[in-house]
């Protein structure tokens, strides 16, 4: 029989501290946002065609754009309206 070789770890992998799941599961989730790939299953999950991620993309450089706008002026007049 052969023996296994222990196999190089590949991929995303988060340490479970003093049995504590909730938090390592906190911080798996985080670093999949961070790669993107709760927007990449997303985009999978359907097919767009390429008028609707021209619009989609149209539509996030807008909210982008309003957001800048917003913290400028923000800095320009003090507080937030809200």
């Amino acid at each position: 029989m052969k023996k296994h070789k222990e196999r190089e770890k590949s991929g995303m992998t988060v340490e479970v501290r003093n049995n504590d799941v909730n938090k390592a599961l906190r911080i798996l989730k985080k670093r999949m946002q961070i790669e993107g790939l709760f927007n990449e299953m997303r985009e999978r999950t359907f097919y767009q065609t390429r008028g609707e991620k021209r619009r989609l993309a149209k539509a996030a450089g807008r909210r982008r754009w309003l957001k800048k706008v917003e913290k400028q002026k923000e800095i320009l007049y003090g507080s937030k309206k809200n």
